[in-house]
């Protein structure tokens, strides 16, 4: 509990610094997922499904979602559909979590 006392305390000290890695990290989400559904059309090279995957989980799950439905690209894939949504969850609730042990 102490470590997420502290990562809250962080967040709370200094909240410029999350704002901006979530800011890139969700930047470079939808774009990962807009670079690879031009690579899709054009029968290129593609990226790599755990490559994007992994950047959801890299608090980049809002610019995941946002990539997935908003270019519709990766929504009939049932990997995708459970793991982005899910990697939102799990930041939420990791977020909630810091702030209220850095509050307590």
């Amino acid at each position: 509990m102490a470590v997420f006392k502290a990562i809250g305390q962080f967040m709370l000290d200094y909240p410029l610094i999350p704002v901006l890695i979530l800011l890139v990290m969700n930047l470079v989400s939808m774009i990962a997922y807009y670079a690879d559904k031009k690579k899709a059309k054009k029968g290129a090279w593609r990226t790599p499904e755990a490559t994007l995957v992994g950047l959801a989980w890299a608090f980049g799950s809002i610019g995941a979602i946002i990539g997935m439905y908003g270019f519709r690209h990766k929504t009939k894939h049932m990997k995708f559909i459970i793991l982005v949504p899910l990697a939102l969850i799990v930041h939420l609730a990791f977020f909630t979590l810091c702030l209220i042990a850095a509050l307590t």
